[in-house]
This record gives C-alpha cells, structure tokens and sequence, in this order.
C-alpha cells in the first residue's frame, strides 16, 4: 500500500533534518519555533503551515541553496501577526459589488481571472510561501463572504490559503457558502500562476495589484530582487486606509442620472454550451503593431477592437434587425485617482444598429464618437451618481426583498443587454527586474447565461493578448476577428484551451 502524500513529504524532511550538521540542526529548531510563534490557527491548519515551510526548504535544498539563505528568505517575519491574531475586521461591500451576491442564479457568478507567465516552471512550494506572506496585506481579500439582513458583506477569515494545481476549466463558480470560504482562488500550470477572483473582491486594477505583488513576492522568494514599485505593494507594509475605501461618493454630482435597463442586445447565433466557458483563446500580438494599425485607422486600440468586435460579431448572428452593444468597464481611477483595491470602474455600453455595422472605417468612426461621449468623466459620473443612491435608497431594505428590486435596478450587469464585452486593462507597468522574469499576461472574463463571448485585453511589454471566452463552439467570431486583424498586417499566435465538453 503506498504511503499517503503528506507521510511521503514529513519522511523527506526528515531525512533532511538528519543529514544536517548539529549547528544547522538547531538553527533549523529556532526557526520552527518562530514560526510557532506566529501561526495561531486550528491545529490542523497551523499543521498544514508547518509542512508548507518543511517543502520550500526541501525545495532549497534540492535546488543548491545554502539554509541560511533558505532560512533568511522564508523568515516568519513575513507572516507578521496576521495568523496569530484573532479575527475582528469586516468590510461593508462598495457600491458596485453589492449586486454580484444578488444575481447569482442559474450556475452564474461574475469571476474574471489574470494570469502571469514566467519564463520558468513553477516551483509549487515557493508558490504557496508567496501567497502565505502577500495575504496579509491585502485584508479585504483574506475574508469571506457573509449575509447580513440589509447586505451581504465581508469578514475576515484567518486561515491557511492555499495554491493549487490547475485541473478544471477557467472561471468556473467559486464556492462560497460554505463558513470560511474564499472568494479568490490561485493555480498554477508550468510556468503560469493564475488568480481568479468573484468581482465581489475587486475589479482587474485591484486584482493586478494582487496579482503583481505575488509574483513580486514568488520572485523574491526564487532569489531574485525585491521589486517594490509599480503598483507593487510591500507585504510587510501596514495596509492603509484608503486601500480598501468605498470610492463611489467621490463623483461630481450632477443633477441628471444615468439609466441602467436598456433594450435586449441582439446575441451571437449558435447553441449555448452546458459548459462555461466551453473555450477560451488568445490572440497573442505585437502590443507595437497592434497599436500602429489601429493609428493607421485614425482610432485607439479600445475603439479599433470595438469596431473589429462589431463586425465579427455580426458574421456570427443570423439576426438582421436590432442592436449590437458591446458592454466596456471604464476604470474610475482614471478620473478620480485613488489606491483603492476594491472594485471602482463603471461601464458603458457601445452600440450601434446591426444594419449600421458595414466597413471598417465607418465602424471605428462611429465607435470613436461614442467612446468620446459615454466614457467621458461626465457620462461616468452620472452612472457613479445613480449606483451610489440606489445603494442608499437600499440600505435599510431587507436582503430577502431587496434581491429582486436590485437585479431589476442594476439592470445594466444583465447579460442580455449586451452582444459582447471587451475589458482593456491597458499597459501593465512592472520593475525592469521584474519583467526579465515574465513571458506575458492574460485576462479572462467569465462567461455569462446569454452571451456567446467576452473579451479582455492585457499588455505586458511588447506582448498584447486579447483574449475570449466562449459559450459556443461556433467559431464565426474568432475566425472573423483573426481575419480582420491579420488583413491589416497583425501576426497572431493563437493559444488557448481545448474545447471543453459541450
């Protein structure tokens, strides 16, 4: 009968620990002792913490490193008092999260997920030590989700979180319900580590912050420099404030008010897959090209991959009257600066008449008009306006009547107003130390019930990824995306999943 994982790991150590001069021997009990000092959980999750530091200094071990080394970069100064303190802090959600809990039905929850990619395998152990030592400073996100009797809210969950393998498809549900359950979850595979978070948590500028930290942290921890700049964040670093404020009041208030419910959106054809998403691919670019062509086009990159998206889109339907609209998020931040890790982007919807999407340049044209009107600061404010009195006209609502009003009122997230969406995190800053260490990046939002796709784009470098998830194995969009893009010059790579059981 083989010996169970964990018995097989502590043996290894073991072994380890007996091959150790009598010096490092003790120097190797101080340690443990220190970390006892500062891990005061259940017993089995400070057992499961214990064994976490036993497999890194395995990992050092094998790999050449000396255990001083080892024991310097592993310091249990880094777990601070996180894990040996109890748990008092919770967190009111902000304005834009308080729907996400509402309109979870029919195997639906808003989850996007980024992903980094080294130049190296990962190695697992050092993985999990990153994580073990970056959750502290982000204290909105070691938390749970709890349901109050006006709001669901957040409560901070002390506990082991752990890094895993990827074995399922991207973006599927978190499970939550369950008592100290965790809304983000990492995996990894070969060389890419990826963070998938309920958009409860954050949205894509908070959740890269987490995600750069981490690999700043994994990196660290390989033997490679610190790298605390760029929207870096230092673990050991006392969390502010203004990091987890509820940014939604700091809108110019305007008399007028942006409405949410809009018409149904005319959707791509094709049967709906039981599997969300059935496939997910990835144009991979030249970010210097991509950019160029869409210049050569008189456009951005967001309004020539809108106008691209509309016209891909309307290959993929066989419906000839109505509207196409294309949901875009607009990072608030942009307008309204702020350090805030929570969720603060609004959203406008592009739209143009299935009959009106013809040629290319009259497209981008159209589009370009748009985006200069609806994602201005002004159309943002008004939305930002309208979100936060709603939520306080709300307030004292009980959940179990406020949950229909609420997914009616926010009637802007229903996916049947929309075609398509495209979320453009733009340019990626990171320390040039750090970006010697990285591939790429890519961005993937969760499918929804109705919308056959969902687009993101991120750019790291040189290396622009756009990337889609489907809910139908109809390929019309993607081909039709590849064909424009490649007739104005872009070479694609084009990566991605398997198709999935449909």
């Amino acid at each position: 009968m083989a010996k169970p994982k964990a018995t097989e790991a502590k043996s290894a150590f073991e072994a380890y620990r007996q091959g150790l001069s009598e010096a490092d021997v003790h120097e190797l009990s101080l340690f443990f002792t220190d970390v006892g000092q500062h891990v005061r959980l259940a017993k089995e999750e400070n057992a499961k913490m214990r064994a976490d530091f036993e497999h890194a200094l395995l990992h050092y071990h094998t790999t050449g490193v000396p255990l001083d080394v080892a024991l310097e970069r592993l310091s249990p100064k880094n777990l601070g008092g996180f894990y040996a303190r109890r748990a008092i802090l919770w967190y009111a959600l902000d304005d834009s999260a308080k729907i996400y809990p509402l309109s979870m039905r029919h195997g639906q929850m808003a989850v996007f997920r980024l992903s980094i990619y080294f130049k190296q395998p990962i190695a697992p152990a050092l993985l999990q030590l990153a994580l073990t030592f970056t959750i502290k400073r982000f204290p909105s996100f070691a938390t749970t989700v709890k349901k109050g009797f006006f709001w669901h809210y957040l409560d901070t969950s002390k506990r082991r979180y752990a890094v895993e393998p990827e074995v399922d498809i991207p973006c599927r549900p978190l499970q939550i319900s369950s008592s100290g359950s965790q809304s983000f979850r990492v995996v990894y595979h070969h060389n890419r580590v990826s963070i998938e978070y309920f958009h409860i948590l954050t949205d894509a500028i908070g959740g890269m912050v987490f995600l750069k930290t981490l690999a700043a942290e994994y990196l660290r921890l390989c033997g490679f420099p610190l790298c605390v700049s760029e929207g870096i964040l230092n673990i050991n670093g006392i969390p502010t404030k203004s990091e987890t404020a509820n940014e939604f009041s700091r809108a110019d208030k305007t008399e007028k008010s942006a409405g949410f419910v809009d018409s149904p959106a005319v959707q791509m054809s094709g049967a709906l897959s039981r599997i969300k998403p059935c496939r997910v691919l990835h144009f991979k670019m030249q970010a210097d090209r991509l950019k160029e062509a869409a210049a050569a086009r008189g456009a951005t990159v967001t309004a020539y991959l809108l106008a691209l998206m509309l016209i891909a889109g309307k290959s993929a339907t066989d419906e000839r009257r109505g509207t196409m609209n294309i949901l875009l998020p607009v990072n608030m931040r942009r307008f309204y600066p702020s350090d805030t890790v929570r969720n603060f982007a609004m959203y406008c919807g592009i739209k143009l008449a299935i009959d009106e999407v013809a040629d290319v340049a009259s497209t981008i044209d159209n589009v370009s008009q748009q985006l200069a009107q609806k994602a201005s600061k002004r159309s943002m404010s008004e939305m930002m306006n309208t979100t936060e009195r709603m939520a306080r006209r709300l307030r004292y609502v009980p959940l179990f009547i406020k949950a229909p009003a609420a997914r009616i009122g926010y009637g802007f997230l229903g996916d049947k107003f929309f075609s398509n969406t495209l979320s453009n995190l733009g340019v990626v800053s990171m320390p040039p130390q750090m970006v010697e260490q990285v591939d790429c990046m890519d961005f993937v939002l969760g499918t929804t019930v109705t919308k056959q796709t969902a687009c993101a784009l991120v750019t790291v470098g040189n290396v622009a990824m756009f990337s889609i998830a489907k809910t139908t194995v109809d390929p019309s969009f993607e081909e039709t995306l590849f064909a424009l893009l490649t007739e104005d010059g872009l070479a694609i790579a084009v990566e991605g999943s398997p198709q999935y059981e449909s």
